[in-house]
């Protein structure tokens, strides 16, 4: 499916103008449509014993979000900057969910622990989980124009495998090449799976090398990790909160491991 309807979340938070900027990048390039929601957790504004909202604060970062939106789309075809106007984590998440569930593709930002956070610290992890749309996530380090052209597909024969699979086609679509990962306990038994991605890529004009991961005493996400460095990938797509191909591992741990420990950004269907 072609991306005509992109979606990005935006805050006051230093990181937002590198999502902005991929966000536009993508939209230009598919000429698509792009939604900016504004949505962070903020505390009303009480003048005595009386609550008032939104508060100085909020409407403050919100004006300068609303700016900062309007001259980063300047030329887009089309360019819609939203207020979710709520302050509370529940209210939040559920609007930037609600959201995210009528978009092509969705654009967040990793949780910083770090820094004291404007948005929820399971934000990303809740959109992933429930709004049944892709989602790029771009790390808090790093600057990233565009992604796609050296893709690293990490592929155990899932439903959340091949959700991420397909909905990565149109981001890595004219890559120099993308490398499809499998892990195994023996090297035969993932060769055959990862040369039907391959030839499923094919078909969509995209050359695939294809690698068989031997499960070490390391763990599987770090040696995932491990290879996105080793082979300078610029994207990384995986499944979102299932099984890794492995029972003794827990459903989404994976997921939770990569959105720790991220290093380049990062495409999750669920």
């Amino acid at each position: 499916m072609p991306l005509k309807n992109l979606m990005v979340h935006l805050d006051q938070g230093e990181r937002t103008a590198a999502r902005l900027e991929l966000a536009v990048t993508l939209a230009r390039q598919h000429q698509a449509r792009l939604t900016g929601v504004f949505g962070q957790l903020a505390q009303a504004q009480r003048v005595g014993v009386v609550a008032s909202w939104p508060s100085q604060d909020y409407v403050e970062a919100r004006d300068a979000s609303k700016a900062a939106f309007k001259k980063a789309t300047a030329g887009l075809p089309q360019a819609e900057w939203r207020d979710i106007n709520r302050g509370s984590e529940t209210e939040v998440l559920r609007h930037v969910t609600d959201l995210a569930r009528h978009a092509d593709l969705v654009v967040l930002g990793q949780h910083d622990d770090r820094i004291r956070g404007h948005v929820p610290e399971d934000l990303v992890s809740e959109v992933i989980l429930n709004c049944g749309r892709p989602v790029l996530i771009l790390p808090y380090i790093g600057t990233y124009a565009e992604v796609g052209k050296h893709p690293l597909i990490a592929w155990n024969d899932s439903r959340e495998a091949a959700h991420a699979l397909n909905d990565a086609l149109p981001l890595i679509e004219g890559c120099k090449e993308a490398i499809v990962v499998s892990f195994a306990v023996r090297h035969d038994d993932g060769l055959a799976s990862c040369a039907e991605v391959a030839r499923h890529l094919d078909a969509h004009g995209i050359k695939a090398r294809t690698e068989v991961l031997v499960v070490e005493d390391i763990g599987i996400m770090d040696m995932l990790l491990n290879r996105v460095t080793d082979r300078d990938a610029d994207l990384l797509v995986m499944g979102a909160h299932g099984h890794i191909g492995f029972p003794f591992i827990n459903r989404g741990a994976g997921t939770r491991y990569i959105l720790r420990h991220m290093t380049v950004p990062v495409l999750m269907s669920s």
